[in-house]
C-alpha cells in the first residue's frame, strides 16, 4: 500500500482503520510468518504498523520531497523489517522496524538530493539529517550563513569539524540550478556539458550495499546477546540520532544516572565482543572454504 500525492489525505485516514496488535497477537503472527511464511500474517503485521511509518516519514518533511514518496519508501523498510523480524529477540516489532523505516527513508533522501553523494561518511550523513533540527532549535532555519557561535555549537554537538557544518549548511540552503542553463550569454554550452560523473561504479555500489547489509546482520545478532534492559539502554544512548539522556533513563528504570552509564558501557563492550567474534568466525569459515577448494 503506497499513497500518491493526490490521495494522501485519504490514505492517512484509511491506515487508521487497521487495528494495533496486542503483544500476544503480534508474537503469534510473527511466528506464523517466520515458521510457515504465512503471507496473511505478514500482511497484517505490515498494515498494523503503517501509522508508525507515516509518523516517522512526517519527521523528514523538511527535505523538500513529497510526503507520499517518503511514506512509500518507509513502507518498503517496514516490509523488510517484517521479513527479518525474529520474535525470539524479546522486543516488539515496532522497536525493530523503526531502524528499517528510517534507513529506507534516509537512503531515499540521500539518493534524491542533487547535492549529496552516497559516498558521504557516517558523520556527514548524521550532520545532513540533524542540521535542520539544530538550526530550528536556534531559530536559524531561514538564515543563510550561520553565526560563528552557532556553527561551533552544532559542530560540538554532532562531533564534526566546523567547516563541515558550514559546507553542509550552504548545500542545504543553496537553490538547485538547471543543468540545461547556458554558461554564456550567447546561449552556447550548458552546465551539464562540464559535469564529470564521479559516482561509484556498479561494482563499488554493490560492494557498499553488501558491506552495509553485513554490518546490519552483525549488529542484529550481537543485540541478541544483551538482556532487555541492556539492549534498550544501548539503543537509546548509542543507536539513536537524538540520544535519550541519562536522566530520562534513570527515571524510567528508577536507578541512578551513573548506574545507567555503567550499563551502557557494559552493553557496548558486550556488543563489540560479539561482533568481533562473529567476524572472526566468518573469516575462519572463509579460510576453511578456500582450503577445501585447494584440496579439491
Amino acid at each position: 500500500m503506497a499513497p500518491s500525492e493526490g490521495n494522501l489525505a485519504r490514505y492517512l485516514q484509511e491506515i487508521r482503520k487497521f487495528p494495533m496488535l496486542s503483544p500476544e497477537e503480534e508474537d503469534r503472527l510473527a511466528r506464523a510468518w517466520r515458521d510457515n511464511e504465512d503471507q496473511a500474517a505478514a500482511h497484517k503485521l505490515v498494515t498494523s504498523h503503517l501509522r508508525l511509518v507515516a509518523k516517522i516519514a512526517m519527521g523528514y518533511r523538511g527535505y523538500g520531497l513529497p510526503l507520499g514518496e517518503l511514506i512509500s519508501e518507509g513502507n518498503v523498510g517496514m516490509m523488510q523489517a517484517v521479513k527479518r523480524f525474529d520474535p525470539e529477540r524479546g522486543f516488539r516489532l515496532a522497536t525493530y522496524a523503526m531502524w528499517w523505516i528510517r534507513a529506507a527513508i534516509q537512503e531515499y533522501i540521500l539518493h534524491s538530493w542533487s547535492l549529496v553523494k552516497m559516498g558521504t561518511t557516517a558523520a556527514q550523513k548524521k550532520l545532513f539529517f540533524n542540521l535542520r533540527r539544530l538550526k530550528g532549535q536556534m531559530q536559524a532555519i531561514e538564515d543563510g550563513d550561520m553565526q560563528p557561535e552557532q556553527v561551533e555549537k552544532i559542530a560540538r554537538v554532532l562531533g564534526v569539524p566546523e567547516q563541515d557544518v558550514v559546507s553542509m549548511n550552504r548545500r542545504l540552503t543553496a537553490p538547485d540550478h538547471s543543468l540545461n542553463a547556458p554558461i554564456r550569454m550567447d546561449g552556447e554550452g550548458e552546465w551539464q556539458d562540464w559535469l564529470v560523473d564521479d559516482a561509484d561504479s556498479q561494482e563499488e555500489a554493490i560492494g557498499d550495499h553488501e558491506e552495509m547489509t553485513g554490518r546490519r546482520a552483525l549488529l542484529a545478532t550481537a543485540l541478541k546477546t544483551l538482556n532487555d534492559r541492556e539492549r534498550h539502554i544501548l539503543i537509546q544512548r548509542r543507536l539513536k540520532d537524538d540520544p535519550t539522556t541519562l536522566e530520562d533513563l534513570s527515571q524510567q528504570y528508577n536507578i541512578s544516572r551513573e548506574r545507567v552509564r555503567q550499563i551502557e558501557v557494559r552493553a557496548f563492550e558486550k556488543l563489540q565482543k560479539s561482533m568481533k567474534a562473529q567476524v572472526a568466525e566468518q573469516r575462519a569459515e572463509q579460510r576453511q572454504a578456500l582450503a577445501d577448494r585447494a584440496v579439491a
